[in-house]
């Protein structure tokens, strides 16, 4: 009974640590997004990537985007409908525009957080 007691308090002891020690790996981070554009976001560290806009629903919020892999997200190339992060980017872009853009999931729901036109 005794080693269990003290394999089990060693096992809570490293994965409390471990927590902490990765916190505070990571404590530093913030400072370096605190000049990021507006259209920008410190929640993902994605890369870019390509879509054509197919189609603009600024009531609902969203834009359906033609778009290569998604990587972060672990997807292909498709079509799919995107929330926005800010509504306002919807007056930015039409269907047929050209766009890099980096899409995460927020809270279980495919969210457009940055995003620029092509050139």
């Amino acid at each position: 009974m005794k080693s269990i007691t003290v394999a089990a308090l060693t096992g809570f002891a490293f994965a409390f640590s471990s927590a902490a020690f990765a916190a505070d790996d990571h404590a530093g981070h913030g400072a370096m997004h605190a000049a990021a554009p507006a259209n920008a976001t410190h929640t993902t560290h994605a890369a870019m990537t390509d879509g054509l806009i197919k189609a603009v629903n600024k009531a609902a919020g969203k834009l359906t985007i033609s778009h290569g892999p998604l990587t972060n997200l672990g997807m292909g190339a498709m079509t799919m409908e995107f929330r926005v992060k800010n509504p306002a980017w919807l007056e930015q872009i039409k269907a047929g525009d050209k766009i890099r853009f980096v899409a995460d999931d927020a809270n279980g729901v495919f969210t457009v957080v940055q995003f620029e036109k092509a050139k």
